[in-house]
Formats: C-alpha cells, sequence, structure tokens
C-alpha cells in the first residue's frame, strides 16, 4: 500500500469485524510506534499496553465513561474493538536523559526549559504512528480518550509514575463501506479555512 493510500484511510471507524487479529501483526504495529516514533532526545518515554482481552476492554471503556455516553444516545463501541493500544508516557525518562553529561555539555549545566511537555508530543506521535501501521496492515483504526484514570491504573495495574495519554483502537473492518462513522464531526462540522492554520515564512 502506498503511503497517500496510508493516509487517505485514516479515520475513526468505531465498527469492526468479530475477528481476532493476529499476535504476530499486533506486533509489527506496536514496533512501528516503538522503533520509528520520533523521541526528544532519544528519551524513549513511550509505554504502550496492548490489551486483546474482552473483560479488560469493557473496563478500559467503563474507564472512558461508555455506559454514560450510551445513555446519552451516543454509539457503543469502544468494549467492542478487538484491540486496544493504550498509550502512556513517563516522563522522567526525559528529564533522566536531559540530566546526562552529553545534553548538560549543550544546556550549561542544568535541564533545559522544556518550552513544551515532549513526553506527550511524542506519545501523541507514537499514536499516529500505531494508527498508520495498523492500516497497513488493513485494520481499521480510531482513538478515545479516558476520564477515570485511577480506574484505568487500576484496571492495568499501572505504575504511577506513568501517564495515560490515550486509547488507539483496531479491528479488521466490518464491511465495504469506507465512511466515518455515524455521529462523526466530519459529518457536521468543516475543516478550519487552510489560510487559517497554515501560515508560510511569518505569522
Amino acid at each position: 500500500m502506498e503511503f497517500r493510500d496510508v493516509l487517505t484511510r485514516r479515520r475513526s471507524v468505531r465498527t469492526y469485524a468479530e475477528r481476532e487479529v493476529p499476535r504476530d501483526l499486533l506486533e509489527r504495529i506496536a514496533d512501528a510506534a516503538v522503533v520509528w516514533a520520533p523521541s526528544a532526545g532519544f528519551s524513549q518515554g513511550l509505554r504502550i499496553v496492548v490489551v486483546t482481552d474482552p473483560e479488560t476492554r469493557k473496563e478500559i471503556a467503563t474507564a472512558a465513561k461508555e455506559d454514560e455516553l450510551t445513555a446519552q444516545g451516543r454509539q457503543r463501541w469502544k468494549a467492542a474493538a478487538p484491540v486496544h493500544m493504550v498509550v502512556l508516557t513517563r516522563e522522567d525518562d526525559y528529564h533522566d536523559r536531559y540530566r546526562q553529561q552529553d545534553k548538560l555539555k549543550i544546556t550549561g549545566g542544568r535541564e533545559i526549559e522544556w518550552p513544551a511537555p515532549y513526553w506527550f508530543v511524542d506519545a501523541g506521535a507514537a499514536a499516529m504512528t500505531l494508527m498508520l501501521a495498523a492500516i497497513d496492515e488493513g485494520l481499521d483504526t480510531a482513538i478515545f480518550g479516558v476520564t477515570d484514570l485511577e480506574g484505568l491504573s487500576k484496571t492495568l495495574g499501572l505504575p504511577e509514575d506513568v501517564r495515560f495519554v490515550a486509547v488507539v483502537t483496531m479491528g479488521y473492518p466490518a464491511g465495504t463501506d469506507d465512511q466515518p462513522s455515524a455521529g462523526a464531526s466530519v459529518f457536521t462540522r468543516r475543516r478550519k479555512a487552510r489560510d487559517d492554520v497554515v501560515r508560510w515564512e511569518r505569522w
């Protein structure tokens, strides 16, 4: 599949076939993020928990308020997604890396003043890498957030120094319909004008 084909297939798909995704395929997808997603200073703060167990996926969906959202008329889909890749980050890896001598030589002996939380920036890039890699393997993907972080941590046994970023869902396509899921914002909102988003040379 050409990169342009992968890119144009990147959309939030919330209905998947009831078909197991092989472990080796999921390993390739996870490896794509681990190996190819950017990492500031090669800090490598990315962490991923791959979840295929139905009960655990249900608990993750509960932490994402799926029951409450369904009661409001939203589509129930999170627990049914065959795969959850939970994207996490460890901020301390970044501080540890930039306190090492090769980095301190550049900054005059003190850790840089981070202009942005790059542990989250890198994790976001990793999430996109996961989605593109999954699409290249013939899967559909979506992404969701979790608000009950304590519940999520308990479900997955997360250490205290790891922060949640997002859940990337994936699975085989449910059918031939290549349209975004019903209820998606793309049906009700237009993309901002390019001139509102992209500037050239200066603001």
